[in-house]
């Protein structure tokens, strides 16, 4: 599968999702870096097909409201280490890429992945 890594995520994340076997960039690959717009992060996804992993809950709106992003990620654990988040998100890679087969919008908290239809 194909992600972008939202600016405020660490782009470590980005690294472990390659690592996985995906595609992965982060936000401080592209041209703009991290003063890419929300706007061209949507546009990028939905041509490359690219799931948008953010903290970013206006990315919700956008999707829900304009479908764009392609598919998304929400990261809703509020303030967490970046040791804490990977712990969180790297044992359920699996998981989430085999959900993103069947939901476009996909939630993850401090105890659940919450799948949004």
């Amino acid at each position: 599968m194909n992600f972008l890594v939202d600016a405020q995520l660490p782009r470590r994340l980005a690294h472990r999702l390659r690592a996985s076997g995906h595609s992965a960039v982060h936000t401080l690959d592209l041209p703009r870096q991290n003063r890419t717009s929300d706007i061209e992060i949507g546009e990028i996804s939905a041509r490359e097909q690219r799931i948008v992993i953010t903290k970013d809950a206006d990315f919700v709106d956008a999707f829900l409201l304009g479908g764009k992003p392609y598919k998304l990620l929400l990261i809703s654990t509020g303030n967490i280490s970046n040791a804490e988040l990977e712990s969180l998100l790297v044992p359920q890679i699996s998981a989430i890429v085999a959900a993103f087969e069947q939901y476009d919008y996909i939630e993850l908290t401090r105890t659940a992945l919450i799948f949004h239809m």
